[in-house]
């Protein structure tokens, strides 16, 4: 029987993933992976389980999401009201580009950069399957430089943080 790692861990970047190939190049490309907790998150649908993990962000995150859009509209980069309010089907303030049975990568491009975010599952994988949440990012400009450089670490705790969170709540 196969042991359930419920610790968030950095993995290498998926080559199985579909936004795999805009992993050469980029100016931030990380992966963080954790083991699904039940059976039924297994079998839950992919956008379910995207809205959990991009909702179980902490509150600290947030409130940064609002600092982040009082200094980025003076630079012309949406704030996350407008990008929530773009046409399309969205999760949150990201736009979703596709969705298949064991995918869906969400993201959203800028001004300033473009951003995809892939959420894998590997049924497979532990007891009950396991997610890999992947990030590329590739920048148009030095503004976009200069944004990742500031929030690429804030990103990964976030990204850290969300999966622990939506682990501890059985993703439910």
């Amino acid at each position: 029987m196969q042991e359930m790692n419920n610790a968030v861990r950095a993995v290498a970047l998926p080559p199985g993933a579909s936004i795999a190939p805009l992993y050469p190049g980029s100016h931030l490309a990380d992966a963080y992976a954790v083991d699904l907790p039940t059976a039924q998150a297994r079998q839950m649908d992919m956008e379910s389980l995207a809205r959990i993990l991009l909702g179980s962000q902490p509150g600290w995150a947030r409130k940064l999401m609002v600092v982040r859009d009082a200094i980025v509209a003076r630079f012309g980069i949406r704030t996350a009201r407008q990008m929530e309010a773009r046409p399309g089907k969205r999760i949150g303030i990201f736009r979703i580009f596709a969705v298949s049975d064991d995918e869906i990568i969400v993201g959203e491009d800028d001004s300033h950069l473009d951003f995809r975010l892939s959420v894998l599952r590997h049924r497979d994988a532990g007891p009950h399957g396991r997610i890999t949440m992947s990030s590329v990012v590739h920048c148009h400009n030095a503004v976009g430089r200069a944004y990742i450089l500031v929030i690429r670490p804030f990103h990964k705790l976030i990204v850290q943080r969300s999966l622990a969170r939506a682990v501890k709540g059985g993703f439910a």
